[in-house]
């Protein structure tokens, strides 16, 4: 099993877990629902909940992404089901997300141009709209407080800093 630093489990995931352990595995990776903790709220909406991430896996049958952002698994076949959830307490304060944000974007950044990406100024203008729109209406981060506003606008501003980088790379060559 797969936990980060910044993760737990509930208690009645144990309980799950021990139950689980009693039983034939009948499939070769489980996911769990995955509840954040930003800025001292659980963010219920968003987009952010339930995120269901792979973590329980049969380490021979299962390889990790080569992904410089947001390693994951790299799955074939069928993911069972877990019903409880991994707490992850992902941001305890706006300097701590502001720690990870410089980093992240310059990798995210670095992962587009790879990809062959190629920078366009709409890029800038329709995408981190885009994503507040869709994080803070469409999946009602409102509803999240004023931590749902400001991870609406803080996830805006992740992807227009991440564009701006992948121009700026374009202008440094």
């Amino acid at each position: 099993m797969w936990i980060d630093a910044d993760e737990a489990l509930t208690p009645e995931l144990a309980k799950e877990l021990i139950e689980f352990k009693k039983s034939e595995p009948e499939y070769y990776s489980y996911s769990f629902p995955r509840k954040a903790n930003f800025l001292g709220r659980w963010i219920l909406h968003s987009g952010w909940y339930p995120a269901r991430i792979t973590r329980l896996f049969n380490k021979n049958k299962i390889a990790f992404s080569d992904s410089d952002v947001h390693e994951h698994l790299v799955i074939t076949g069928k993911t069972g089901n877990f019903k409880n959830d991994i707490e992850h307490f992902t941001d305890p304060d706006i300097k701590h997300y502001f720690e990870k944000f410089n980093n992240y974007t310059t990798l995210a950044a670095e992962e587009l141009a790879k990809k062959g990406k190629t920078f366009r100024i709409s890029d800038l203008i329709i995408r981190p709209a885009a994503i507040f729109i869709k994080m803070f209406v469409i999946k009602r981060g409102f509803l999240d407080g004023i931590q749902g506003f400001i991870l609406a606008m803080f996830s805006s501003a992740y992807v227009f800093t991440k564009y701006c980088k992948l121009w700026e790379r374009k202008v440094k060559v």
